[in-house]
């Protein structure tokens, strides 16, 4: 993706410049075979010197060039530059299911967890949106989707530990729409468990379906430790360790052109969020450069103005 036009047909405009200047030197010689009647020779000779002709010629040339510079603005001609102005969507889903209040992070995985996505909040670009959804047993929102980092990291901090199960899909699927909320702009949705989906309405298959149909991408980290965790104990005594689901998420992230990433403890966590926040994609847009050639139209018709009516005038 280069340099090119929003608008190519009105390039045919130029084809009326070799017009015009046909035209121009049709009229120089007949002003010159007139002149010739009246003149004497060494006002001939001037005339037909080279040096006196481009002098004479050079605000047709520069009147030529504003004409041109008009026509190539009409067509919209653009770059390509990175985008800052529209910036990104970036929705973050954090798991909020029992399993969550586990010790093996400090204080608890919850509470790592949202330590370390403030780390990505506040990396984000000014012009970047921020919104955040937490799922257990159902998804909910925590933070719309707002351009203002203060406010998510504010939302972030009031998250309160639940004893529900785990709701992938449905986490996914609300990140999507939220991410979708704000036009026009690129989508990506980062999402965080440490357990197996076992609730909600809307299964990871779906929700990654949802996402790919939505062109979101989707990046997940999977949060445990080397050691099993224990969390509780069933009727009979037996321990109940947490499960990662390791699988799944690394099948949300392939197949929506994100990445995954897995987590073993605080320190990790914190570089996953960091890393991820400087490896988001700025995508090159198309920015249109038209009024680069208006202002240079109008740089080369005051240049005109000036040959004709300024203190070193040229006559034509």
């Amino acid at each position: 993706m280069g340099f090119g036009f929003s608008e190519p047909a009105r390039l045919l405009l130029l084809l009326t410049i070799p017009v015009i200047y046909y035209l121009y030197t049709v009229h120089q010689k007949k002003k010159r075979a007139s002149s010739l009647k009246f003149s004497n020779l060494s006002i001939v000779k001037e005339a037909s010197d080279k040096k006196t002709s481009i002098r004479r010629n050079l605000p047709f040339y520069i009147l030529l060039l504003a004409i041109v510079l008009l026509m190539l603005g009409l067509a919209n001609p653009h770059i390509p530059l990175k985008q800052a102005k529209e910036g990104v969507n970036v929705v973050l889903v954090i798991d909020d299911s029992g399993s969550m209040q586990a010790t093996d992070y400090t204080p608890t995985r919850l509470e790592a967890a949202k330590r370390s996505a403030a780390i990505l909040v506040r990396n984000l670009d000014s012009k970047d949106n921020v919104g955040i959804v937490v799922f257990e047993s159902g998804a909910t929102t925590a933070a719309y989707l707002t351009p203002y980092k203060g406010k998510a990291l504010e939302k972030l901090k009031t998250i309160e530990p639940r004893q529900g199960k785990t709701a992938i899909g449905d986490g996914l699927a609300l990140a999507i729409d939220m991410a979708t909320s704000i036009p026009n702009k690129k989508k990506v949705v980062i999402l965080l468990s440490d357990g197996v989906n076992n609730a909600g309405v809307v299964s990871p298959a779906e929700a990654v379906q949802f996402a790919k149909t939505k062109k979101i991408q989707v990046n997940t980290i999977g949060m445990g430790s080397v050691e099993p965790v224990v969390l509780g104990y069933d009727f009979f005594g037996r321990p109940q360790y947490a499960e990662l689901d390791e699988t799944t998420l690394k099948a949300i992230a392939t197949e929506t052109g994100g990445r995954y990433y897995k987590s073993v403890d605080d320190e990790t966590l914190d570089e996953i969020y960091s890393g991820i926040s400087q490896k988001i994609e700025r995508v090159r847009e198309e920015t249109s450069v038209k009024d680069w050639f208006f202002g240079a139209a109008l740089v080369v018709l005051l240049v005109y103005l000036y040959l004709i009516y300024g203190k070193y005038r040229i006559i034509v």
